[in-house]
This record gives structure tokens, C-alpha cells and sequence, in this order.
């Protein structure tokens, strides 16, 4: 619930504070009600307030979003004040104007306290008739009744004979005990403004003085001592009063000088004896207890009648004329005097009550209201550091937040670059290399050792074994030749590009950056897939003579021209058609694979031909040779030719056909292998550049983590500044409260406490 301090209109305060003044000048004890409630609301306005800022102060100590504005000892301190006022407030509700009677017994005292009530509630008479303490207290009902002390059972009394009756009927009374008559307001004026009256026994019937003032007297505000004015002021009176202006710091007393009215009887002694007691009352008072001084002593003095006052106001109140009945001589100056003695009375009470029941309570008032002030001045304080320090951490952020995006993009450019100059040149590397190592490819091939034979199924295995000899060899070699330099050049750029990032990560994170990206060792893949590029290789192993026909036109020509020349050759020779139906589920066989005995047939068939052509030429020729070298060198020419033919046909091993094999093999695989020369640089490059693309994207997604993790601090920090500006915003509201109840304070300081300074 919010405490909520309106601005008083000026009019409404000015038309009240008329209407208080003029209740105050109507009766002095205005003065004290008036005040205990203004009291009583500020009180009101300060537990109000206490509570609010309990509940702020917690709710801001309990709140985990924001760093400490408050302490748990100012909540506690706070929570204190809470009990401490609501304490106060319940005893100043109970507060009143305590006026306390003593004298000797049959002085009057109780006479006195009807005569200030307009009405005979307390039994007054000759003798003893007051055995007990009676607090003489206001109701709000319409009917009287008393309370004896450790009870609550009403009795009801209609009649003073009656309360006689009730106290001198109950034997548990003693002159300590207490019984409170409560007395309706309508009947009486004077209850009507929270007036206490408490009547004693004759203080000369007890020694129990002491235990007296300890329990009637230590919150009284006047103390009224009803002497006899047809004696002087006794020892056991005085005596008294000695004891309570010890407990008490200047205490109010007043004198009344009782049964005045005797002294009608002897005029001419009147004014001497008048003179006599307030001399000694003056000295009692002035000098002995020290609590006025002697002008102040003048108003504390009076000679009064109390039974002829009691008597003339019951008789008005009947209806009857004041100054009716049996009244001794100079009953209108006894009036004018008892009158005189209430209005100095209630003057006094009432300063005096106000003082004495608000004054502690209006300065702990203030001590508090401003110990709260202090406290919410420093929330106050706290939340505005707080929350600069949030901006400037919003402003940081945002600055950060900033910087990562422009370096990110400009390293983001770079290492584009650096990653295309990088592919490109592994590329360049990669078909260097592996051109090189196809020129070297019969080294390789050379180093191939396996059982061979010409069988189909032991081919079929030893081309297996050859290929896969070939994809490790050349994977190997070209290992040797690229992945080292490749390796190396991909670290670097990749702890390039980690150096280049790492200033725009937090510092925990830049020192676990390498933990956070794993680099795996490098390797640059080569497949080669030897046993697919070279599947359909056909091997050529059968014996050819070196100086027959094919292998000298193969020799001249070269074998795609001898192919080409042949097949011209052969386009002429009709062909028959083929008898049996060819399957469709083979392959169409190529003409460049001709099998030898075609071949044969064409040169055969092309022979023919030309000899058709040009024979008579070839007789001339022959016949010219072996007119000129003779038939011997023919005949030796012929055997050698015959030789030859037989030593080539014998050393046509196994042997001679691998290495036959492998020669064919190699000029095959070599050929193939030029085909995807750039398509394996193309793949090393293209891993080089997944390698480094994956690093870089995690470097990127450890800055973008850092990035978010800004935006987080960002939004963070956007909501402390609005949870701040409204906790700073309801500090400050409930410190100007405070200084409002201070201020309110000081004028009920002003108003009520030093309005008779």
C-alpha cells in the first residue's frame, strides 16, 4: 500500500487551524487533544511510510538482478522501526491528562474532584471515606461503572451512595490498591477531553509513600495538594512532596487551600491568614521544593470552597440559581477563585501533558523519520552509481559489439584471400607433382614384384595387386612430394587466422581458443582409384617378330598411325556379316582394339594389293639386286633374317612378357593418368580449402557466441537501467516523504511543544 502525502490546501489548513485555536482559547485542555491528534496522525503517516519502505527495501534486497543498492541490516533496522512505531502508536492512544490528588485525611480532596466534575460521583464527606486509590476516567456509554485492579468485571454504580457501598464492601482493597470509575462523557464536560483524576487516601494513613509515587505517580502531570486552610501545611504533606520532586524533575504542583470559606466567620483576620498561608505555601514551593519561582508561585496557590463550588453548580445544573441555599459571605470571590484555579490548572495540564507525553515520541519520531531519510538517500545514491556503471557497461558493450563486427569483416576478407592463394597453389603443387610422378610412373611400376603368369586368372589377380601397388606408391610419393609443405602452410594460416581472431574473444576464451577449435593432424587425400582408371586395360603379350611386317610399320609409323593406315587398308576388304547375332549387353568394341590376326589379314590383303599393282616393278628390282650383290648375300641375308626370328622366338619368357606387361601397363596408365592430373590438384585444393573454411567457421562461431553473449549483456544491462531509474525514481520519492514527516514534526514541534516558550 502506498503512503501517499497530499499538498494541504492553504484555505482548509488556515479555516482549521482557526477552528483549533478556537477550541483551545474555549478550553485550555483543547490544547492537549488537539495535539495527541495531530500526533496520532503523523504517527499514522509514519507507521504508513515505515511500512511501504519495509517492503521496498526488502523487495529491493531480494531482487537477484541487481547488484546490492541495500543491506540487510537496513532492512532489519527498517523492519525495527516498523514495531518500534506501531508501539508508539498504541501508547499514545492510550495517553491522557493525569492529574493526581493528595492530602490529609478529610481535606477535601474528593470534594475538590466532584466540584471539577459538576456532579457528585466520589463519596466526600467527615472522616475516612476514601480507603483506596480511585481513577476517576471518561466512557463513552451511557451508563457508569468501576473496575477494581486484576479484574475486568464490570460493576455498575448509578448512585455516589452506591460506589461508596461497592468499595468499603470489598475487603481485598487496601490504601494501594487502584479501582477506576468510569464516569460517562455526556455527564461531564471536563472527562470529555482525555482528563484523568485520581483521588488518594490521606497520605497520613500509610508510610507506603514511596511504593505510592512509584505506581500513581511517575506519569502524572499535575499534582494537586488540598490542604485545610484552618491549619498550616503539615510535615507528612510536605514530606511527601520532598519524596516526589525527588523522582520527578519539577514537578507541577498546585496548593489548594480548602474549606475558605471558614474565614467568612472572621473577616477582619481574612486577609492576614490569607496572607500567612501563601506565604508559607510560596517558601514550600519556592524554596524548600524548588519547582517555580515566586511569580509563578502566585498562580499556583488558590483559597477555595470546594463544597460550596460542588454545591452552586449542582443547583445550576438542576436549574437552579448558583448563589441559592445557605452560602457563606463572599461565596462569588471563593467561585471566581476556585474557577481561577481550574483555568491555571488546565493551562498548565495541558502544556505540560503535551510535553511530557509527545516530546520523547516527537523526537524519536524524528530520529527515525530521518534515519529512514539517510537510508533512502542512500539506496538512492547506490542505484545512481549502479546504474552509470550500467551505462558505461551498455556504452562498452555496444563500443565492443561494434569493433567485432567491423574485424570481423575485414578478417573475414582476408582470409578469403588467403584461402583462395592457398587452394591455388596446392592445386599447382598437387598437378606439379603429379605429373612428375607419372613420368617416373615405370620406376614405380619397375619396383612391382609378384609371380606372373600369361593365365587369364593369374592376370586377373597380379593387375589387382598392381593397381593397388600403384595407388599407395603414387599416394605415397606424392605424400612425400606436397603434404608436408602443404601441411605446414595450412598451420600457419590457420594459427594466422586464430592470432587474428582471438582479439575479439573474451579473455577466458582466447586462452582455451585451441581447446575450443581442434586442429587434426592434416593429411591430403589422393584418391586415385587406379583399379577404376585403368579397368580397361588390354594387355598385348603374345610373341611378335621384330622385323615382321606389323612391328616394322609400327616401328616407322608409330602405333596410332599403323592403326589408321591399316584400317584404311581394311576399308576397302569387304567384309562378311556376321552370322551369329552380337549381345546387346556388351560394350561396343573399339576399332583402335583390333586383334593381331586382323591386323595381319589387312597388311596381307594391302601386300596383295600393291604387289598386283606394281609387280612387273618389283621384277625389275629384284632382278637389278640380284644382278648386283649376287645370290650368296641373299642366301646369308635370309639366314640371318631365319636366326633372328629363332633367338627372339626362344627368349620370348615369362619373364620377357611381364616385362612386356608392364611396359604396356605403364605408356596405358600413363595416359590415363594425365586425364585426371587436374582433377586431383582441383581435390586437394578443394580439401585445403574445407580444412581451412571449417577452422575459420569455428573461430567465427566462438565470435559470434562472444557476440551474442554481448547482445545478452546489452539487454541485461537495459534492464537494470529501467529496474534502476524506477528504484531510484521510488527512493527518492520515499526520502522526500521522509523529509515531509520531518518537516510535519517540526511543526507539531513548533505548534504544540514550544508554544510556550
Amino acid at each position: 500500500m502506498s503512503l501517499v502525502f497530499s499538498r494541504p490546501n492553504t484555505n482548509a489548513i488556515g479555516k482549521k487551524d482557526k477552528r483549533l485555536m478556537a477550541e483551545v482559547n474555549a478550553s485550555p485542555l483543547k490544547h492537549f487533544v488537539t495535539a495527541k491528534k495531530k500526533i496520532n496522525g503523523i504517527f499514522e503517516q509514519l507507521g504508513a511510510y515505515i511500512k511501504e519502505s519495509s517492503s521496498f527495501l526488502e523487495d529491493t534486497h531480494k531482487n537477484d538482478a541487481l547488484d546490492p543498492v541495500t543491506t540487510e541490516e537496513q532492512v532489519q533496522e527498517v523492519r525495527a522501526y516498523l514495531s518500534k512505531v506501531a508501539g508508539i502508536g498504541e501508547v499514545l492512544a492510550r495517553r491522557h491528562m493525569k492529574v493526581v490528588f493528595f492530602g490529609r485525611t478529610s481535606n477535601g480532596k474528593s470534594s475538590v474532584i466532584n466540584a471539577m466534575l459538576c456532579d457528585k460521583v466520589l463519596p466526600s464527606g467527615i472522616g475516612h471515606t476514601t480507603n483506596c486509590f480511585l481513577r476517576v476516567e471518561g466512557t463513552d456509554g451511557n451508563e457508569s461503572f468501576l473496575l477494581t485492579e486484576g479484574s475486568e468485571e464490570r460493576k455498575s454504580i448509578k448512585t455516589v451512595n452506591q460506589l461508596a457501598h461497592a468499595l468499603h464492601q470489598d475487603e481485598d482493597l487496601d490504601a494501594g490498591s487502584l479501582v477506576c470509575v468510569m464516569w460517562p462523557k455526556a455527564k461531564c464536560a471536563l472527562l470529555r477531553d482525555d482528563l484523568v483524576l485520581v483521588d488518594s487516601p490521606g497520605i497520613d494513613v500509610t508510610t507506603e509513600l514511596d511504593s505510592w509515587i512509584d505506581k500513581f505517580c511517575l506519569d502524572a502531570d499535575v499534582f494537586v495538594l488540598v490542604a485545610n486552610s484552618e491549619s498550616t501545611l503539615m510535615q507528612t504533606e510536605k514530606s511527601f512532596f520532598h519524596k516526589v520532586n525527588e523522582r520527578l524533575s519539577s514537578p507541577n504542583i498546585f496548593i489548594l487551600n480548602n474549606r475558605w470559606d471558614a474565614s467568612a466567620s472572621e473577616p477582619e483576620y481574612m486577609e492576614e491568614v490569607r496572607r500567612q498561608h501563601m506565604e508559607r505555601c510560596s517558601t514550600f514551593l519556592v524554596e524548600e521544593l524548588g519547582v517555580v519561582d515566586r511569580v509563578q508561585a502566585n498562580d499556583r496557590i488558590f483559597f477555595v470552597s470546594a463544597k460550596e463550588v460542588l454545591q452552586a453548580r449542582v443547583q445550576k445544573a438542576q436549574g437552579m440559581p448558583e448563589a441559592g441555599g445557605a452560602l457563606a459571605e463572599g461565596f462569588q470571590a471563593r467561585m471566581f477563585e476556585f474557577q481561577n484555579f481550574e483555568r491555571r490548572f488546565e493551562e498548565c495540564i495541558s502544556q505540560s501533558a503535551v510535553k511530557t507525553k509527545f516530546e520523547q515520541h516527537t523526537v524519536r519520531a524524528k530520529q527515525i523519520s530521518e534515519a529512514l531519510r539517510l537510508i533512502m538517500d542512500s539506496v538512492h545514491v547506490a542505484a545512481q552509481e549502479q546504474r552509470i556503471h550500467c551505462l558505461e557497461t551498455r556504452e562498452d558493450r555496444t563500443d565492443r559489439m561494434e569493433f567485432i563486427d567491423k574485424q570481423l569483416d575485414l578478417l573475414t576478407v582476408d582470409s578469403k584471400t588467403k584461402i583462395r592463394k592457398i587452394t591455388e597453389e596446392v592445386e599447382r603443387q598437387v598437378s606439379n607433382a603429379m605429373a612428375e610422378e607419372i613420368r617416373r610412373l615405370f620406376v614405380l611400376v619397375d619396383d612391382f614384384h609378384m609371380d606372373f603368369h600369361p593365365s587369364p586368372v593369374v592376370l586377373k589377380v597380379y593387375k589387382n595387386e598392381l593397381h593397388r601397388h600403384i595407388e599407395e606408391g603414387l599416394g605415397r610419393n606424392m605424400s612425400e612430394r606436397c603434404s608436408t609443405a602443404i601441411t605446414a602452410t595450412l598451420q600457419t594460416t590457420q594459427t594466422q587466422m586464430i592470432d587474428g581472431l582471438k582479439p575479439l574473444l573474451p579473455g577466458p576464451v582466447r586462452e582455451q581458443v585451441d581447446k575450443l577449435v581442434p586442429r587434426q593432424c592434416f593429411s591430403l587425400s589422393y584418391d586415385l582409384a587406379c583399379d577404376k582408371l585403368c579397368s580397361d586395360f588390354q594387355e598385348d603379350i603374345g610373341f611378335h617378330f621384330s622385323l615382321g611386317w606389323t612391328m616394322l610399320v609400327n616401328r616407322f609409323l608409330g602405333p596410332k598411325n599403323t592403326r589408321r593406315a591399316l584400317m584404311g587398308y581394311s576399308d576397302q576388304v569387304p567384309r562378311p556379316m556376321a552370322l551369329t547375332p552380337v549381345s546387346t549387353s556388351m560394350p561396343p568394341f573399339p576399332q583402335s582394339s583390333m586383334t593381331q590376326e586382323e591386323l595381319m589379314v589387312s597388311m596381307v590383303t594391302g601386300l596383295a594389293s600393291l604387289t598386283s599393282r606394281t609387280s612387273m616393278g618389283i621384277v625389275v628390282v629384284g632382278g637389278v639386286v640380284w644382278k648386283a650383290v649376287g645370290w650368296r648375300l641373299i642366301a646369308l641375308s635370309v639366314g640371318l633374317y631365319g636366326l633372328l626370328y629363332v633367338y627372339e622366338r626362344m627368349t620370348w619368357t615369362t619373364r620377357a612378357k611381364e616385362r612386356a606387361f608392364k611396359r604396356q601397363f605403364v605408356d596405358y596408365a600413363s595416359e590415363k593418368l594425365q586425364l585426371i592430373v587436374s582433377y586431383t590438384g582441383s581435390n586437394c585444393s578443394h580439401q585445403v580449402q574445407q580444412e581451412l573454411a571449417g577452422t575459420f567457421a569455428q573461430l567465427c562461431q566462438q565470435v559470434d557466441v562472444t557476440r551474442q553473449n554481448l547482445e545478452d549483456d546489452i539487454t541485461d544491462m537495459n534492464s537494470k537501467i529501467e529496474l534502476l531509474d524506477s528504484l531510484q525514481s521510488k527512493a527518492k520519492l520515499l526520502r522526500n516523504k521522509a523529509g515531509w514527516l520531518d518537516s510535519e514534526l517540526n511543526m507539531f514541534t513548533q505548534q504544540y511543544l514550544h508554544q510556550g516558550r
